[in-house]
């Protein structure tokens, strides 16, 4: 991952292609497992959840990644954000990256939200000054100042939704990684969360990737649109296009 600002691309995926090994057969349980790899008995099969895909994103530009599920929209922003290394080719991602993949990834569920906010903070890049400033703020967008000393493995999914984008966001980061954050929680968070990120498309400076199954949010939210189905980036176009033309697999 390259920290240069001097290029127009904020993100450049070069012919990457992620490959996981699967085992040939199903077992129980790990005592299986174990036996069969002992006795050379267990034989894996390379899967392809990405297949030699390559684009390149403007600093600035807003594009969604759509395809049917299992499609590997996940694994590509997963590698984007570091969380996977490409089995092969090359992503350089410039400045720094507020990720919103796996929601409650980097929590600790038996820490209160408040203690999850300082640790999900620091790994994320933020000093714990930094968290000290911005603190309130976080509690504020979130709206849950009376469960802030609960501890997280007591809190719902929409609940953790809401404290994991108030961190990630609480700064304009330079690219914005969203995968289907927004359909976590109430409809009346959802539309916060969505105007925050329509604050940062409006800045101009935050590189948006963007992931959801509803095509109405991408078309309304992103200039432009990757479609990748079963690893394969099919199309790659503006968005009312790409969407168009995905639509009408269903059709």
């Amino acid at each position: 991952m390259a920290d240069a600002t001097t290029s127009e691309y904020s993100i450049e995926v070069n012919d990457v292609s992620m490959i996981f090994n699967i085992a040939s057969e199903q077992l129980n349980n790990l005592k299986e497992y174990f036996i069969k790899i002992m006795r050379h008995e267990l034989f894996f099969k390379p899967f392809r959840a990405l297949d030699h895909v390559s684009f390149k994103v403007r600093r600035g530009e807003v594009v969604g990644l759509v395809g049917t599920n299992g499609s590997g929209k996940s694994t590509m922003l997963k590698c984007i954000a570091g969380v996977l290394e490409p089995s092969e080719g090359s992503i350089e991602v410039r400045g720094n990256i507020a990720p919103l993949i796996e929601l409650g990834a980097g929590f600790d569920p038996e820490l209160t939200a408040r203690e999850n906010i300082y640790l999900n903070g620091a790994l994320l890049g933020y000093t714990r000054e930094f968290i000290d400033a911005h603190l309130q703020e976080i509690i504020d967008f979130a709206e849950l100042e009376s469960f802030m000393d609960m501890p997280l493995k007591n809190y719902s999914s929409g609940m953790v939704a809401r404290i994991a984008f108030a961190i990630a966001t609480v700064t304009e980061p330079d690219v914005l990684i969203v995968d289907e954050t927004l359909s976590v929680g109430d409809v009346f968070f959802q539309q916060k969360c969505e105007e925050r990120i329509q604050r940062f498309i409006k800045s101009g400076d935050v590189t948006v990737l963007f992931v959801s199954h509803s095509t109405e949010q991408v078309e309304r939210i992103c200039q432009r649109a990757i479609w990748i189905e079963k690893g394969v980036q099919r199309m790659d176009g503006p968005a009312s296009e790409v969407l168009a033309a995905y639509r009408a697999q269903f059709g």
